[in-house]
């Protein structure tokens, strides 16, 4: 199945979702297509988000859960809608949040802003949510294991490989700044911008608890895609940390590296050409232990 039959498939999903909750779908588009399909609800102001897997509805609720939560407690996250969510149908979750429109341009939102949200979020007490430990890769070399056609017999097996060296690193790391509750994919690309000149926090579907570093590290991988020293320099100054003078940076830097070629081997599996160019290109930077190769971001 091509990404284009498999989105139409999801846009039918949102919609019938939609019905179940109540909502209109008139005019109806879609906004993103990364690891969640995301389609605007243009006559509701509303966001739906259709994910996929066997982890995708416990993944909905928390994320449900745990941003109702955050509100209660005033923190900029975003907000789902009043509605019995998440919505089961077939293989998909579909959750339905608030709609924040975004300045033409794409002009990106200042890592500083997520500094003084993951200070914040780090500050509160542990939420009246279960949450599960984070597993670093988990869904990764599954995604790996199950590839047909993004990943040649070598790709496979040196990425299996890797990701069984890092993860036996990890293990043994001490991380300074303790476990709690965290975002699990926090970066500046899950900002939005709200307003009365907020910045929300996005895409909590991989929240967890886990060592607070693991939320700090995924803004210093964005030298990957043109962050500057000093926009750095001015997260670390912020949060009040700067975990590159840590041990374990390297080994978080290197997860990460890893966890950002998923959505590109599913979606080269689709027959996305321009996403099995960049996975090529990844590939290659890794093998080689280029850690100052540019990528280039969906």
């Amino acid at each position: 199945m091509t990404r284009e039959h498999d989105l139409e498939h999801l846009a039918s999903t949102a919609h019938r979702a939609a019905a179940v909750v109540g909502l209109s779908t008139r005019g109806m588009r879609l906004l993103r297509d990364h690891g969640t399909a995301v389609f605007h609800l243009s006559a509701e102001c509303t966001v739906a988000r259709v994910a996929t897997g066997p982890d995708a509805v416990a993944a909905a609720e928390r994320a449900v859960a745990i941003t109702r939560w955050l509100g209660q407690q005033d923190f900029p996250a975003v907000q789902p809608l009043p509605v019995e969510q998440p919505v089961r149908l077939d293989a998909h979750t579909v959750t339905f949040w608030h709609y924040h429109p975004q300045p033409a341009g794409g002009v990106p939102i200042d890592p500083v802003h997520l500094a003084r949200l993951l200070r914040r979020l780090h500050a509160l007490p542990p939420p009246p949510v279960e949450l599960p430990a984070y597993r670093p890769l988990a869904h990764f070399t599954e995604t790996v294991r199950t590839s047909i056609g993004a990943l040649t017999d070598r790709d496979r097996d040196w990425l299996l490989t890797r990701s069984r060296e890092l993860l036996e690193e990890y293990v043994g790391l001490e991380f300074p700044l303790g476990v709690g509750h965290i975002h699990g994919d926090a970066y500046p690309g899950n900002l939005l911008r709200a307003e009365h000149d907020r910045v929300l926090l996005a895409d909590w579907d991989e929240t967890a608890t886990g060592p607070r570093e693991l939320d700090l590290v995924n803004t210093y991988q964005g030298t990957r895609y043109g962050r500057t020293a000093e926009q750095l320099q001015a997260f670390s100054a912020t949060y009040g940390n700067d975990i590159t003078t840590w041990s374990g940076f390297p080994v978080l830097r290197a997860l990460r590296d890893l966890h950002t070629l998923g959505s590109f081997i599913r979606h080269a599996d689709n027959a996305d050409q321009a996403a099995a160019a960049q996975l090529a290109h990844r590939l290659s930077t890794l093998r080689a232990g280029d850690d100052t190769a540019l990528w280039v971001s969906r």
